[in-house]
């Protein structure tokens, strides 16, 4: 795709996004360890109002996927993050390994998480699995309950129309890549801002010379510790200062891609 992909007066695209997890999966997976209990809680006591701060100073929009477990128990920061202009997504419930439970659990997951996303006045119009892990009936699902785009598969680093086993599902895909996710290389493999920096700058510089799209994944409670978010301040602005960069949620580039592409 060219650069005339994007719209006008932009050459390439930066999209920021946040797996707003919480303590969610850990409730799921070990309801009894408290301090692990306490360390997901980072993310709504002091995360995201200090990335809120910086996304205000900035002037950038981002799109927030999160559990319904999120919204349920952290409910104020979840309002604030709607408040700011910021898109929100669907994440599962308890931040659950979809290929690994039932139908019925699957779709139980589904439909408890939207009725949370509700009761703030939110009708999400993105999915992406917890962990990018889907089941054989998990885009069936997303179809069903009109979701516009998923953001799950990595075959790509442009957004495009989603087939599926032959079939086009009408679902814009934002493809995801671990490379560009802040948990392995911080959280798993330990690394420092200024490694993480020497990854993450040069796939930029090389997405925005080809006009392409760089779909960033970071989490609250991992990016929002102070050097890191230091790091990733740097690198926002760095993509500010080009000025033809657009800086758009998920459910922009999808309404975009799908205006291109019909």
């Amino acid at each position: 795709m060219s650069d005339s992909f994007w719209p006008d007066g932009y050459k390439s695209c930066f999209n920021l996004s946040f797996d707003y997890d919480s303590n969610s999966a850990l409730m799921r997976r070990a309801p009894l360890d408290i301090v692990a209990q306490s360390r997901g809680r980072f993310a709504p006591n002091t995360a995201i109002p200090r990335i809120l701060d910086l996304l205000d100073e900035l002037d950038i929009k981002a799109t927030f996927f999160t559990p319904g477990w999120t919204v349920d128990n952290f409910t104020e920061s979840c309002e604030d993050i709607v408040a700011r202009g910021h898109e929100m997504g669907a994440h599962g419930y308890l931040h659950e390994k979809l290929g690994e439970i039932s139908m019925e659990s699957e779709r139980g997951v589904f439909l408890k998480a939207l009725d949370s996303f509700e009761k703030i006045g939110v009708k999400p119009t993105g999915f992406r699995a917890p962990y990018w892990l889907i089941s054989d009936r998990t885009l069936d699902l997303v179809q069903e309950l009109g979701f516009t785009y998923d953001s799950n598969f990595m075959d790509d680093d442009m957004p495009y129309i989603l087939k599926w086993r032959g079939e086009d599902t009408g679902l814009v895909e934002l493809p995801v890549e671990w490379m560009m996710d802040d948990w392995p290389h911080f959280e798993t493999h330990r690394m420092t801002p200024k490694q993480v920096w020497d990854i993450w700058k040069p796939e930029w510089d090389g997405i925005y010379r080809l006009g392409r799209y760089f779909g960033l994944t970071c989490h609250p409670q991992c990016i929002g510790r102070v050097s890191r978010l230091d790091m990733l301040e740097k690198l926002l602005r760095d993509a500010k200062d080009r000025g033809d960069v657009w800086f758009a949620t998920c459910e922009e580039v999808a309404h975009w891609t799908r205006k291109k592409l019909s």
